[in-house]
């Protein structure tokens, strides 16, 4: 299926759409129990005098968002500059096959290229069919590298390690 799609950046309108895109999103990725994003947070997160993440919509005829891509600047000290690290990209089933997550892409490497940033990555799960997409954008494994986590008990256990160090008690 062929659509008209436009890439521009989200705007404050966008974030109710795009917050029902992150928890469909979740529910593809078989984690749909854990996804807590609400449009007050993900409005806030965007839209600070300081945003902590950027947004870009993909967005049909009808200027209707039809995916999206969310990202944040990060730094690479090997690189010893600023790059792109992509947290989600999601395009609605309707719209896959469209260009729209070509075009999502393509203009976060514009911004890459325009602002002087050495990458764009980002994760996926192993089991996720956009491989193929990837893969014919240009895109490659860091097999390398293994992601890591540190969240709910074992964050807060190594948190309070910092706290008994900072008193002398640990």
């Amino acid at each position: 299926m062929t659509h008209d799609v436009t890439v521009r950046p989200a705007r404050p309108d966008d974030v109710p759409a795009v917050v029902a895109m992150v928890h469909e999103l979740a529910d593809f990725e078989r984690a749909a129990d854990q996804c807590h994003l609400t449009a007050e947070q993900l409005g806030a997160a965007l839209f600070a005098p300081a945003p902590a993440l950027f947004g870009h919509v993909a967005v049909d005829a009808d200027d209707l968002p039809v995916g999206f891509a969310l990202w944040f600047r990060n730094f690479s000290t090997w690189e010893g500059t600023y790059g792109i690290h992509l947290e989600d990209l999601y395009v609605r089933p309707g719209a896959r096959g469209s260009g729209a997550g070509t075009a999502l892409l393509a203009a976060l490497a514009a911004i890459c290229v325009e602002r002087g940033y050495r990458r764009l990555e980002w994760v996926m799960l192993d089991w996720n069919p956009a491989a193929g997409f990837y893969a014919a954008i240009g895109a490659t494994v860091t097999a390398d590298w293994l992601p890591y986590r540190l969240a709910g008990e074992p964050l807060h256990l190594l948190a309070e390690r910092a706290s008994r160090a900072s008193t002398g008690s640990g």
